[in-house]
């Protein structure tokens, strides 16, 4: 399929010159046969491309003029799959003006027209039919995450302002290296050049953005990845906590959703758990809803709080 590709986005990169192109002339340009390059003229106006053809002796191939933008050139399985994530990206967030959830809405309302004619009708069906939940998540600014990819691509220095977890606001200067999705955020991984460290700032916490024109060197990522590095800045602010859990692993994932949790399964109905809390409350009260026994492995404060917990439940039915 990749090949396939590449063939019809060269031929469709060579028809939109504007001028005709005798099959012979195609069919070397794209080192095809003759055979090959009727079938690719015929796939693109199957995609929505109208291409014209003059037969008999001086017959041409020649892409019609007066397209602002042709359809866009997916497989059926990849418009399905864009809709849908333009569908999800929608459900997370406020819909603040400008934001990349209303962005997605707006988008995900208008992709279909520039489909090829054969998926609009699956495009609008699948629009017709879908529903998603709304996730509690910040809005992040669609300028701000594209200004950044900007950035990082030209290795440009940027300044902003910056709300930290505490309410504290800053003025920061930066050089953005990488942008990491993870739990419904937006986190740039930069390094602060006032304070000559690494630094992961949240993306909707980051107003005032401005590209400075000065160009940095990069430097070795501080971590295997930039996400690795955000999970390494997560875990030194909690607890680790390790569990066995008597239930699939598919049921734990689930209940987990919303934790960086290590899921092993051990045997059919039990799962090693290993994932970091900020609060073990909040762990029980998603395991109370998985409705399965547990052992806590460690640490063993939380298995001391499980007991005393426990007690407190014991204490509040009748004697």
């Amino acid at each position: 399929m990749a090949d396939v590709t590449q063939r019809m986005l060269a031929l469709l990169s060579t028809l939109q010159t504007g001028r005709a192109f005798t099959g012979a002339e195609l069919a070397a340009r794209l080192h095809v046969s003759p055979r090959t390059l009727r079938r690719d003229v015929e796939r693109l106006r199957g995609y929505g491309y109208p291409v014209h053809t003059q037969p008999g002796p001086g017959g041409h191939y020649r892409l019609a003029a007066g397209r602002a933008m042709p359809p866009l050139l997916l497989e059926d399985d990849e418009a399905v799959a864009t809709l849908a994530g333009l569908a999800a990206l929608a459900s997370a967030g406020t819909a603040g003006e400008g934001s990349l959830d209303d962005a997605a809405t707006r988008a995900f309302g208008k992709v279909d027209q520039f489909l090829p004619k054969r998926l609009r009708s699956r495009a609008a069906a699948l629009r017709a039919g879908l529903e998603t939940g709304g996730y509690p998540a910040p809005s992040t600014s669609a300028e701000t995450v594209g200004a950044l990819a900007d950035a990082i691509r030209c290795h440009e220095v940027v300044t902003f302002q910056y709300t930290g977890g505490t309410g504290a606001t800053s003025r920061r200067r930066a050089e953005p290296y990488r942008q990491v999705h993870q739990h419904l955020r937006w986190y740039l991984l930069a390094r602060d050049t006032d304070r000559d460290d690494w630094r992961v700032f949240r993306t909707d916490r980051i107003v005032d953005l401005q590209l400075t024109g000065q160009v940095f060197t990069p430097r070795p990522l501080p971590a295997e990845t930039a996400l690795d590095y955000l999970r390494q800045s997560m875990r030194r602010q909690r607890q680790q906590v390790i569990l066995t859990v008597e239930a699939p692993a598919d049921a734990v994932a689930d209940a987990l959703r919303h934790q960086d949790a290590e899921l092993t399964p051990l045997a059919p109905g039990r799962t090693r758990v290993v994932l970091l809390l900020d609060s073990w409350q909040w762990l029980l009260l998603h395991l109370a809803f998985l409705d399965a026994d547990f052992t806590v492995e460690q640490p063993a404060d939380l298995r001391a709080a499980c007991r005393e917990f426990g007690a407190r439940l014991l204490r509040a039915g009748p004697a």
